[in-house]
């Protein structure tokens, strides 16, 4: 027994080593490497427009609060319907009921906060498809009974084209600047190695928003500008350096 595992021990220590040895090879970039980050606009028209609108209303009760404004807030979203508003377009993006008081002490009155009803709020999204009406249907939503608006924000629905011209122009910007470090260092050319992209498409700066009572009355239609928007691309480029 002692013979046979000797034998079988002499023949696996004759073996070739590469027939039992794990080899793990790794190539370096040995050239220089250049890392870009470049960004580049292109504007267009917007065609889309999105507006916060809703509805307060308050009450004695929780309950007289909520029925009350529901009642105005599907008023306000027939009226919504009515001027061509998509069911689609048009989403609930926030429903509040909470106790109001008045912190203001009056002479005679104990001291402290006095309770004086509930309020509730329902809070719509809506998409406007049409930025030619956006005024319009403002002034609609005020005669509906909104007591509150949002907005507008303008975007374009497909910003695909854009964003494609604007990587483009980043791309080429890129090599551009790729190949004036090449020359100004004393290399032949730059080599692409990677890309990284993230983008932002057809959205305007991010607006301060603001929570406006109104009045309706039989002045002219709102005034909307809409202005230009901007869909961007950022490249994150590696080159290496060649002679």
């Amino acid at each position: 027994m002692k013979s046979a595992l000797a034998l079988m021990a002499l023949a696996a220590s004759s073996l070739p080593m590469a027939a039992i040895a794990q080899t793990s090879v790794t190539i370096a970039e040995t050239a220089p490497v250049v890392t870009l980050n470049v960004t580049e606009s292109v504007e267009g028209s917007p065609d889309i427009a999105t507006v916060g609108t809703g509805v307060q209303t308050r009450a004695p009760t929780a309950q007289a609060a909520m029925q009350d404004n529901a009642v105005k807030t599907e008023r306000l979203i027939a009226a919504l319907a009515k001027a061509g508003i998509a069911k689609k377009d048009i989403q609930t993006s926030g429903i509040n009921l909470s106790a109001q008081y008045d912190y203001n002490n009056r002479e005679g009155e104990p001291a402290g906060p006095r309770f004086i009803g509930y309020e509730a709020s329902n809070q719509l999204s809506v998409k406007l498809r049409d930025i030619r009406k956006v005024g319009t249907l403002l002034d609609a939503m005020v005669t509906a009974g909104a007591t509150n608006i949002n907005g507008p924000s303008f975007a374009i629905n497909n910003p695909a084209p854009m964003l494609a011209q604007a990587r483009g122009a980043a791309l080429k910007s890129a090599k551009a600047q790729a190949d004036f470090y090449a020359q100004a260092a004393g290399y032949r050319a730059a080599r692409l190695l990677s890309i990284a992209e993230s983008n932002s498409g057809g959205q305007p700066p991010m607006p301060m928003m603001k929570s406006t009572r109104f009045v309706a009355d039989s002045a002219a239609a709102t005034p909307v500008e809409p202005g230009h928007v901007s869909a961007s691309v950022t490249l994150t480029v590696q080159y290496a350096l060649e002679r």
